[in-house]
C-alpha cells in the first residue's frame, strides 16, 4: 500500500482571521484528514472548528509536536502515514515549516518517502514583505537577533549594511514582549534615511503596515508590546 500524503494546513494568525485564512480546498482537505501533528493541540482544535470541520473531533488522532516533545521520538508520528493514511501538519499560528519547528516533522517525510503537500495560506514573513514597498526579488529572514544590547546593535548595523550594499530587505522578529527595546535600539542605531517597515498584528482588526524613514519613525513611536511584529529594512 502506498504511504499517505502529508498535508501542511496554515492556522490564522490572529483572532477573528479565520475567513481570510482558509481557502475552500482547504476545508475539503481538512473534512478527509483525522490524524494532525500539531504545535498546539488547543489551537489547532480550534483552528479546525472555524474552518469548518465536519469530523467530530473526538473521533481525530492528534500528536503533540510542542517545545516540550521535541526531544522525543517522532517515529511513531508518521505510522498512520506509513500505512496509507493521510495526515495534517499545523503550527501554532502562520504557515507550517516557516520559521517553525515543524520544518524538521517536513523534512522526516521526506525521508521516509511521504508525499508532502503545502496548501495556501498566510505567512506573516510573506505577508510583511509583499505590504512593505521594499525588494522582494532578494531578501533575507533573520529570525530573532542577539538579547545581548551591543550585539544586537552590531547585528542591526550588520543588516543595514548588507541592505544599502545589495539591495536587500532584511527581515527579522522579536519576542512580542521585546518589541519596543528592539524598535528603540533600530531607531538609535540606523541611519536617518534607512527605510524602516513595521508590520504588526497582520490581519487582525488593528494591523499596522507602514514603510517610512528612520528619521520619520522617531517623530512618532508606535507601541509594538505584546504585538506579533515583523520588522523589515530597505536602504534604496
Amino acid at each position: 500500500m502506498p504511504a499517505g500524503t502529508l498535508y501542511l494546513i496554515p492556522v490564522p494568525l490572529a483572532d477573528d482571521a479565520a475567513a481570510q485564512s482558509f481557502t475552500p480546498y482547504l476545508v475539503h482537505t481538512i473534512n478527509q484528514i483525522s490524524e494532525y501533528i500539531v504545535e498546539n493541540e488547543k489551537t489547532a482544535r480550534k483552528f479546525l472548528k472555524l474552518a469548518g470541520l465536519t469530523i467530530p473531533q473526538s473521533q481525530l488522532v492528534i500528536h503533540d509536536y510542542g517545545k516540550h516533545q521535541r526531544d522525543n521520538d517522532i517515529n511513531s508520528f508518521f505510522t498512520g502515514l506509513i500505512a496509507g493514511k493521510d495526515a495534517g501538519l499545523m503550527s501554532e499560528a502562520g504557515c507550517p515549516g516557516i520559521a517553525d519547528p515543524g520544518a524538521d516533522i517536513v523534512a522526516e517525510a521526506h525521508r521516509k518517502g511521504i508525499k508532502v503537500v503545502p496548501l495556501v495560506g498566510p505567512s506573516s514573513i510573506l505577508l510583511a514583505l509583499m505590504a512593505s514597498g521594499f525588494n522582494g526579488q532578494s531578501f533575507t529572514f533573520h529570525g530573532y537577533l542577539p538579547i545581548d544590547k551591543a550585539q544586537r546593535s552590531k547585528r542591526i548595523k550588520d543588516l543595514e549594511g548588507a541592505a544599502e550594499r545589495f539591495k536587500q530587505t532584511q527581515l527579522f522578529i522579536e519576542t512580542p514582549f521585546r518589541n519596543n527595546q528592539l524598535l528603540e535600539e533600530i531607531l538609535k542605531t540606523c541611519k536617518p534615511n534607512t527605510r524602516l517597515c513595521i508590520a504588526c498584528n497582520l490581519t487582525a482588526a488593528d494591523e499596522l503596515v507602514k514603510t517610512q524613514t528612520v528619521a520619520n519613525w522617531k517623530k512618532q513611536t508606535p507601541d509594538l508590546h505584546k504585538k506579533p511584529t515583523i520588522f523589515l529594512l530597505f536602504h534604496a
